[in-house]
């Protein structure tokens, strides 16, 4: 199992510049459907041991968990256990269904003796394609449900961004989002709504990049950016508005600024607040 982690762990993403370029702008049609999410508030009170589960899209421009403890550490001090507690496991390309989910959450195989407090999980983009990716998103999610509980914990479930190689997909989309909030709502799970953050980006800025060129899928550094900006405000109440942190300046003040009111924005108005 040890040689299994280690494995999986070590990821090394080879981008090349001959691949082709997105369009010059993303313009999705807006106003995505999607049932509405039952749970509307975080279920652990300011969570400090999170169990970061998914693939690339994860780990991507500075991993999501880091980007996270970052952004939060600068607003406030009370944020400083964050980068101990938070941990993070990726299988490239891979789905929940990959996953050793017994051993990850089982205390101290991952280096934390206290249990994971919550388990915020992304499964794939290609999930809703077909009838048996769903069953089996749904099923990993109750086995991930059951074996939190069993600890105490929870479960919070990412509602990721679509493809953007052709234009939005919003038929993906949507899909994606009935699936992901409806099992959510199933098992009484939180949504994070990454994905409808960078839906209404798109829709302000169709010129900016969220998306890296040569796959229109992985995120690149704004669009990982503004993903920790829908965690930190959705996980923990935290408007990441006016926050400090830029990645040591790789991302600009503006375009930071920017992210950071969609995410706010986008966050109240999925939870209705």
């Amino acid at each position: 199992m040890k040689r299994f982690l280690a494995t999986v762990l070590t990821v090394t993403t080879l981008v090349l510049a001959s691949f082709p370029a997105l369009a010059q702008a993303i313009a999705p049609p807006g106003g995505t459907s999607y049932p509405l999410p039952a749970v509307k508030k975080p279920q652990v009170d300011f969570p400090e041991r999170v169990l970061f589960v998914g693939n690339s899209l994860m780990y991507y421009n500075g991993g999501l968990q880091t980007h996270t403890h970052r952004m939060a550490l600068a607003a406030d001090a009370k944020f400083k256990n964050l980068k101990d507690g938070f941990k993070s496991l990726h299988i490239t390309g891979a789905n929940l269904e990959q996953y050793p989910i017994d051993y990850m959450v089982t205390p101290g195989n991952l280096g934390i003796k206290q249990p994971f407090q919550l388990a915020l999980l992304a499964g794939s983009a290609k999930d809703p394609g077909t009838p048996e990716g769903v069953a089996t998103y749904k099923r990993k999610v109750r086995e991930w449900d059951a074996a939190m509980k069993k600890q105490g914990g929870k479960i919070a479930l990412i509602w990721l961004q679509t493809f953007v190689d052709k234009g939005w997909d919003q038929e993906t989309f949507r899909r994606n989002g009935e699936m992901v909030v409806a099992t959510a709502n199933e098992v009484g799970a939180q949504v994070i709504p990454v994905g409808l953050a960078f839906e209404e980006a798109y829709r302000r800025r169709p010129d900016l990049k969220l998306q890296m060129g040569y796959d229109g899928y992985h995120p690149t550094l704004a669009g990982q950016y503004l993903s920790a900006a829908v965690v930190l405000a959705s996980l923990y109440g935290q408007s990441p508005v006016g926050n400090s942190y830029d990645y040591f300046g790789a991302l600009d003040k503006p375009t930071a600024a920017f992210l950071q009111q969609v995410a706010a924005d986008t966050v109240k108005k999925f939870y209705g607040q």
